[in-house]
C-alpha cells in the first residue's frame, strides 16, 4: 500500500492498495461485516452512471465482463436507462457465460429489453459517443487477450469518450503497467480506495464510495479516514514525489 499516493482537492491523503490488499477488503466487507456484493455493486453501478452522465453524452455503449467490474458496468446501464440515456451493451462473451452477480444484472437487462450483444462485431456496428469500460476489474495480472482485448483495441479505433470503472481494462492494478492491449480513458472511477497503479495514470480520477465501513480498513491496518462528506463522488490527485 501507498498511505499518501493520492490527495482530494481538500488535501486529505488517501491510501492507495494493492489488488492483493483490495482483494482481503473485499473478502472481510463479505464474510465478516456481512456486506454482500450486490450491495457494493449497486453503489458502484449507480456512481458510475453519475459519472457517466457528467462525464460524456449520449448514445453510451458499456462494455462488460463477467465478475464484479463487468456487474457494475450492467448495473450501470441499468440507472443510465433508468434516466432515459440511450444505452446498449457489448459483452466479452455470450450472456450465458455469465454468472454470479453479473448474471443476475444482465437478467435485469433482459427483462427492461436493453440491447445487448457480444463481440467486437457488435461494437464495430455502434457508434456511441461514450464508451464504459468494464471488462476487468483489479484482478488482472497479465495480458489482455481474447475478445475483452479485441473489444479494448476496437475502442483504440474510435473517437469517443472513454470512462473505465475502478482501473482501465488492460492495466495491471497493482503496478501500473500495461503487458498488452488497454484502454486509455478519459476518466476512471475507481472504487472503495485507489489502486497502486493509478499512479501512473494522468486522466481525471475519481473515487466512488461503495459503502464499506471503515472497520473493514482497520482491521487490516489499511490507515483510512472517510473521504467523501457528504459526497459519493471525490476527485483525486496523486501527491507529489508519488
Amino acid at each position: 500500500m501507498n498511505e499518501r499516493a493520492f490527495g482530494t482537492e481538500t488535501g486529505q491523503q488517501v491510501t492507495a492498495v494493492t489488488a492483493a490488499e483490495m482483494r482481503e477488503v473485499d473478502r472481510v466487507a463479505v464474510e465478516e461485516f456481512e456486506i454482500s456484493l450486490l450491495q457494493m455493486m449497486e453503489n458502484a453501478g449507480r456512481n458510475l452512471a453519475r459519472q457517466v452522465r457528467e462525464t460524456g453524452s449520449e448514445p453510451v455503449v458499456v462494455l462488460a465482463g463477467n465478475g464484479g467490474n463487468g456487474g457494475g458496468g450492467l448495473c450501470a446501464a441499468r440507472h443510465l436507462v433508468n434516466r432515459d440515456v440511450r444505452v446498449s451493451v457489448v459483452l466479452d462473451r455470450q450472456p450465458e457465460r455469465l454468472n454470479g452477480a453479473a448474471r443476475t444484472q444482465y437478467e435485469t437487462l433482459a427483462a427492461m429489453d436493453v440491447p445487448v450483444d457480444e463481440g467486437v462485431n457488435a461494437l464495430a456496428e455502434r457508434d456511441p459517443d461514450t464508451v464504459v469500460d468494464a471488462l476487468v476489474g483489479y484482478g488482472l495480472d497479465g495480458p489482455l487477450r481474447g475478445t475483452a482485448g479485441d473489444l479494448v483495441d476496437e475502442v483504440a479505433t474510435q473517437d469517443v469518450t472513454v470512462v473505465s470503472l475502478d482501473v482501465p481494462s488492460g492495466m495491471v492494478a497493482t503496478t501500473g503497467k500495461r503487458p498488452g492491449p488497454a484502454i486509455e480513458p478519459d476518466c476512471v472511477l475507481t472504487l472503495a480506495l485507489p489502486k497502486t497503479g493509478l499512479t501512473e495514470f494522468r486522466g481525471v480520477l475519481y473515487l466512488g464510495d461503495i459503502s464499506i465501513p471503515a472497520g473493514v480498513y482497520h482491521s487490516l491496518d489499511i490507515p483510512y479516514s472517510n473521504p467523501f462528506d457528504d459526497e459519493y463522488l471525490v476527485e483525486l490527485t496523486p501527491e507529489s514525489g508519488t
